[in-house]
């Protein structure tokens, strides 16, 4: 009927929706699985979102605005850029294992890498995981300009170097590795920085 009020409340269902494509995957979660963790029926939930398909791109929006900048706001703290980096990957290992209120991994790292999903949530996962390398590439040109970095730095494949560690723990942790290990992986990440690991 128009004008009936939702059922729900939006932000609560997406949070729920999120959690449950984060760790089951797209083609997992069932319509039926979606509403039983959203709380709502098939019509409210196709009201609202219209389909599996858009609902999955408004729970991958949604991840990125509250998931991401408690590990991605790290990457401009500290004085220099090999202090961000550390900072966000220390964040990463303390963040992508499995936790009580969110599942393994970066929902982002772990979406839409197979042939299988909707070319509109490939897309838009696609764009996300491009634009964590620009993020790595934006903290790392500066670097260059101060000296921080040598000159003849490939600030390419450096940004694609440490997106790959940030990926890999991404990955390491939805097997099960812990903020231990992960925090290991991340240490070696850094003393790999050019011109020695040392501050």
């Amino acid at each position: 009927m128009a004008g009936r009020p939702r059922e729900f409340d939006r932000e609560a269902a997406l949070e729920a929706a999120m959690l449950l494509f984060w760790r089951k995957g797209f083609a997992a979660a069932s319509m039926n699985d979606l509403c039983d963790a959203m709380g709502v029926r098939s019509p409210s939930l196709y009201a609202a979102f219209e389909s599996k398909e858009a609902l999955y791109l408004a729970a991958i929006e949604h991840y990125v605005l509250t998931q991401g900048p408690p590990v991605w706001d790290r990457l401009a703290e500290g004085a220099t850029a090999r202090d961000g980096i550390e900072n966000l990957l220390i964040g990463a290992a303390e963040t992508l294992p499995k936790s009580r209120s969110a599942p393994a991994g970066c929902m982002a790292v772990l979406g839409a890498v197979g042939d299988e999903w909707p070319a509109s949530i490939a897309r838009v996962v696609r764009k996300v995981r491009l634009d964590m390398l620009g993020n790595f590439r934006a903290r790392l040109e500066p670097a260059v300009a101060t000296g921080e970095l040598p000159a003849a730095t490939d600030i390419e494949a450096l940004s694609r170097f440490y997106l790959s560690v940030f990926q890999g723990m991404a990955i390491q942790a939805k097997d099960g590795a812990t903020p231990t290990e992960l925090r290991g992986a991340a240490e070696a990440a850094m003393a790999a920085w050019p011109g020695g690991g040392g501050k």
